[in-house]
């Protein structure tokens, strides 16, 4: 799914009008369609997700045990991290993706952070400074719903810098991506990629449904009518950040059920590229559990 999905090299112009977002690429050619095709996906996120629990505990654990033996606090130890980074046009799925790819791991090993509009404070600081706070710690699985990116995209469209500034910033986003690479973050970054019909049917979906109005802004809608824009800005931040580091994948996000197993999967792949496993005990495990069957023995037993 890794190669399946992955941008091309940065040299290649990204076209998102000549990928259908309703595709399902990768999906196995199963004999079922239809409702029982999406039972199937959604049965599949369920089983890797029981996996990603898995990885996820020995990369806590390996992190843990590491810390202990440099004499340091866990969050301030070596250790490898992984960061799933989110982006999508309103309505994309962000929040339904964390829900059930990210939801299947122990809420212990997560740093899930969101990111807005920017705070005076944080005005005040180089725009990668909330970022670089926002980081998981070793042994934990961050996730970005929005991110830096939002600096290429939004503040591009809606000119809240100049057209100097943001120019400037994918040549900084990479060297900040290229150094977390190296600090032993593996960076997963995807677009979920809708249509601007099916948009359309979400935002209506939420204006119909009171229990989804507080979803709904009227920005929302203004947004839409930039369309085109916010597509160009996002090619453009596809083909120039689209590293060896961080590569970008672009997940057909219309049907639900394919978009959260594919970021499923690519979790999943990215996972089994690390040196992972459950650290070894560095105590003596046979006298500790002589110690522990004597203490049992010498205890009162219940009536």
């Amino acid at each position: 799914m890794r190669e399946l999905l992955r941008v091309a090299p940065a040299a290649t112009p990204v076209d998102l009008a000549t990928i259908d977002a309703r595709s399902t690429p990768g999906l196995p050619g199963v004999a079922v369609t239809g409702a029982d095709r999406k039972g199937w996906a959604r049965g599949q996120v369920r089983q890797v997700g029981a996996e990603l629990a898995r990885q996820q505990e020995m990369l806590f654990a390996t992190a843990a045990a590491q810390a202990r033996t440099a004499g340091l606090p866990a969050e301030a130890g070596p250790g490898r991290r992984v960061l799933l980074v989110l982006q999508a046009m309103d309505c994309g799925g962000k929040d339904g993706t964390i829900k059930r790819v990210a939801g299947a791991m122990n809420p212990l090993g997560l740093h899930i952070r969101s990111f807005g509009a920017p705070t005076d404070e944080e005005l005040r600081h180089d725009f990668l400074w909330r970022i670089r706070r926002a980081l998981p710690p070793p042994g934990y699985v961050g996730v970005f719903n929005r991110s830096h990116y939002e600096d290429v995209l939004i503040a591009r469209v809606e000119s809240l810098v100049d057209e100097a500034t943001w120019r400037t910033r994918y040549d900084e986003i990479n060297a900040f991506e290229r150094e977390l690479a190296a600090d032993g973050v593996s960076i997963v970054k995807v677009m979920l990629h809708i249509s601007h019909a099916e948009q359309g049917e979400r935002l209506m979906q939420r204006l119909t449904d009171p229990r989804k109005h507080w979803k709904y802004q009227p920005a929302d809608v203004d947004a839409r009518a930039r369309w085109d824009d916010y597509q160009a800005a996002y090619a453009e931040a596809l083909r120039r950040c689209g590293t060896e580091a961080a590569p970008w994948f672009v997940v057909p996000a219309d049907r639900k059920w394919y978009r959260d197993w594919a970021v499923a999967h690519l979790l999943r792949e990215t996972f089994a590229e690390l040196p992972l496993g459950y650290p070894a005990a560095d105590f003596d495990v046979a006298r500790e559990r002589q110690r522990l069957a004597g203490e049992l023995a010498a205890a009162p037993q219940p009536r």
